[in-house]
């Protein structure tokens, strides 16, 4: 599967995203207020740059089997569950949704808009894997009981379970299905771009931990 050879060239950095001190703290309930403020105050400087690249799959699909997971989940970000976890977070935490950018936070927004403006469907879709995948495999590593505060608790919840677990599934099998028979040079492209993802998802976490210590 294309979706599994990409992550196993990032063998090493996706490791440590996944199992990551900060991401463990969080499915422990254990990271002090001003880091998960500083870090959620970080994660939801992505929220416009990630809807719009969301839109551009919409967009740059090449079906309309897959343009509509694309647009379902563009409605959730934008109106549902994680937006208004965002703000009751921040506010429980005394954080702000308009916090100065951190460099590495600047540089992940720009990978982006970089593949949003190039309307490159596999491109978008490798970013798009990334972000959420990484994401699944921290929080899939929690144990029960989870947390007891939603801080904590309903982050995890964001991005486990059998509905986000299919999202990522869409989006491997996108992946997957795209990658078949490409030409080596596409195949390095790609994965260039998904590795300059997976790079920027161990430095926000590196980033957050540096706050945290």
């Amino acid at each position: 599967m294309f979706s599994e050879w990409l992550r196993r060239q990032c063998e090493a950095e996706w490791t440590a995203v996944v199992t990551h001190p900060f991401a463990t703290a969080i499915n422990e309930g254990t990271v002090p207020d001003d880091a998960l403020r500083r870090y959620l105050e970080q994660d939801f400087q992505f929220v416009d740059s990630f809807t719009a690249l969301l839109g551009a799959a919409v967009a740059a699909a090449d079906t309309f089997e897959a343009r509509v997971p694309y647009g379902k989940f563009l409605g959730q970000v934008a109106t549902t569950e994680e937006k208004t976890y965002f703000h009751r977070a921040l506010a429980e935490l005394g954080g702000r949704t308009d916090a100065p950018l951190e460099p590495v936070t600047a540089a992940f927004r720009g990978l982006m808009d970089e593949v949003r403006a190039s309307q490159d469907y596999l491109l978008v879709a490798a970013v798009l894997c990334v972000a959420e995948w990484c994401y699944l495999g921290w929080a899939s590593r929690a144990r029960e009981p989870l947390p007891e505060r939603f801080v904590h608790r309903e982050w995890i919840e964001l991005h486990e379970g059998a509905e986000f677990r299919a999202w990522v599934g869409f989006l491997r099998g996108e992946l997957d299905r795209l990658g078949e028979g490409l030409a080596e040079e596409r195949r390095q492209e790609v994965l260039g771009v998904f590795r300059r993802a997976v790079e920027l998802e161990r430095a926000f976490f590196d980033m957050a931990a540096d706050h945290a210590g």
